[in-house]
């Protein structure tokens, strides 16, 4: 099959990469019962191979009650059995890495499962309830929560136990918060980061990277007031030099889930002694409107640079609503509203700008990552509610529609059962209608084709090499920039066709130039001078 095009044995890979997230429960079923699993990623690198992608982000693949898609973790070493063994994820990890493919794996710090055997002794009443925010009551009767703090998914972000205490969550109540303050904990997950090195693991990606520090006061919240007493929090930085200082013993790298507004607190997670990288959420939330991605670009690199760190660059993950339906609305500006039942999308639109999108993320320098079914052009899927699994939904009283539409199993083959998912159970969520249109058999040779665009993208992206962005003069709507000399991107966001600037060569483009010659609305090229 080959390596990926621009796969690099150097410790620098990661700077320019382009990694795909695998969300395993709907990557591919190899055993047949429903279920994504590492068998069936196995048998699936081929195709990852030949899409050309650096490495592969996987989503907790760890024992855990499923509560809220893996993120509740029961056991770090160990493998849960619906995705497979751990002799199956080494097998896993060493046949990508003869590919020439990397793999990154999840972690997730500030929580871990009600199953886990220290919460399990806390609510025994052992000594590991140090490692947990354990607190009395307000209240006459100790009846109200410790604080007025909320969970992510809603509601409050406390749960009483049986003997009158309260505990903390930041997400559902099967994911109590640890303490960090507590050195045992430290020292857990940095045996758990030397676990993963040493079978193997290229990357760890660090789930709501910003939240495992609280304020040992745990006061009530008070909009504004700094330091905040959850998140971004200094004491964290300690944590993340000490992960570093072990990274660097094994040439692995990280990325975090980094959610600031503030740049400059930002970038300090990406201190050389600190994180590799950082998401980066701005772009991914950006309306398509030529103005708002240009600034998000412009201060996404320029908060990088001090620090001499890479951007990111993604479009969509396994939590918001994915990009062809997102772009096919109204106003396509990130927000979770717009994941509301009945939103209209017009999907042909979506596509369109999608496939654009596409050019623009993968022309950018630094790191991109795709999430899985993205290079097959998937909208959001409809899911009926009474399959719907995603806590957000049954913990908004189903207000919030949740992420399960973004989390679809992937259609592999159109005439096979279920969309060549699996093979004999339906899958943990039902394929909509119409979702064989999108199966990779049908796209696999198809010239036009979003399966083929990605493809030839990442095939063609190490022609941008490594220089720098330079913004080109281009008319209102219209962004043009170029990497290395005599290569330039070019999208069109205006209301009408454009002139493309002088070249000898059009290298690859999102959709047809018109019957002029000039560059569609809501299309992308990139051109040789």
């Amino acid at each position: 099959m080959g390596q990926p095009s621009h796969a690099r044995k150097d410790q620098d890979w990661w700077r320019s990469a382009v990694i795909y997230q695998v969300y395993v429960r709907s990557f591919a079923d190899g055993d047949g019962d429903g279920t994504g699993d590492l068998p069936g990623v196995r048998a699936r690198l081929p195709y990852l191979a030949r899409l050309g992608v650096d490495a592969l982000w996987f989503n907790p693949w760890y024992l855990s009650p499923m509560k809220d898609g893996g993120y509740d973790v029961a056991d770090y070493r160990a493998i849960d059995p619906a995705f497979g063994t751990l002799a199956e994820a080494e097998k896993l990890i060493a046949e990508a890495t003869g590919l020439g493919i990397r793999t990154i794996i999840d972690i997730v710090p500030n929580h871990v499962s009600d199953q886990h055997p220290w919460f399990r002794a806390a609510l025994a009443g052992g000594p590991e309830r140090a490692l947990f925010h354990f607190r009395p009551g307000r209240g006459r009767h100790g009846e109200l929560p410790p604080n007025d703090w909320q969970s992510q998914f809603g509601g409050p972000a406390w749960t009483r136990v049986g003997d009158g205490d309260w505990y903390l969550h930041l997400f559902a109540p099967e994911q109590p918060d640890l303490n960090w303050a507590e050195p045992a904990v430290r020292r857990e997950h940095e045996d758990i980061l030397r676990f993963w090195f040493e079978r193997g693991v290229a990357g760890v990606r660090i789930d709501s990277a910003a939240l495992l520090a609280k304020d040992p006061r745990l006061p009530d919240f008070v909009e504004g007031r700094d330091p905040h007493p959850y998140v971004d929090r200094d004491e964290l930085h300690a944590v993340y030099r000490a992960w570093r200082a072990i990274a660097d013993e094994y040439g692995a790298v990280f990325v975090g889930e980094v959610w600031l507004p503030d740049t400059e607190r930002f970038a300090r997670y990406l201190r050389p002694d600190e994180l590799h990288t950082a998401f980066n959420f701005s772009f991914m939330t950006c309306p398509w409107d030529a103005a708002s991605l240009r600034t998000s670009i412009d201060e996404t690199l320029a908060e990088h640079a001090p620090v001499g760190a890479p951007a990111t660059w993604v479009l969509c993950n396994h939590d918001v609503t994915r990009t062809v339906t997102r772009y096919g609305r109204a106003d396509t500006a990130f927000d979770f509203a717009t994941k509301a039942f009945g939103t209209p999308t017009d999907l042909a639109l979506g596509t369109r700008r999608a496939r654009a999108a596409a050019l623009l993320s993968l022309a950018l320098p630094g790191a991109v990552y795709v999430y899985q079914g993205e290079e097959l052009g998937l909208p959001e899927a409809d899911v009926p509610v009474d399959r719907i699994q995603d806590p957000m939904y049954l913990r908004s009283g189903g207000t919030d529609p949740g992420r399960d539409g973004c989390r679809m199993p992937l259609p592999w083959a159109a005439e096979a059962p279920f969309a060549g998912f699996g093979s004999r159970e339906e899958p943990w969520l039902p394929p909509p209608v119409g979702w064989t249109s999108y199966a990779v058999d049908r796209q696999q040779d198809a010239p036009d084709s979003m399966l083929t665009l990605y493809r030839e993208a990442i095939r063609l992206r190490p022609a941008f090499g490594s220089a720098p962005l330079t913004w080109l003069p281009a008319p209102d709507g219209v962004l043009a920039f170029a990497r290395a000399e005599g290569v330039t991107c070019v999208v069109n966001l205006a209301d009408a066709p454009v002139d493309l600037p002088t070249h000898t060569r059009l290298l690859l483009g999102s959709g047809p130039l018109d019957s002029t010659g000039r560059l569609p609305k809501d299309t992308a090229v990139w051109l040789l001078a």
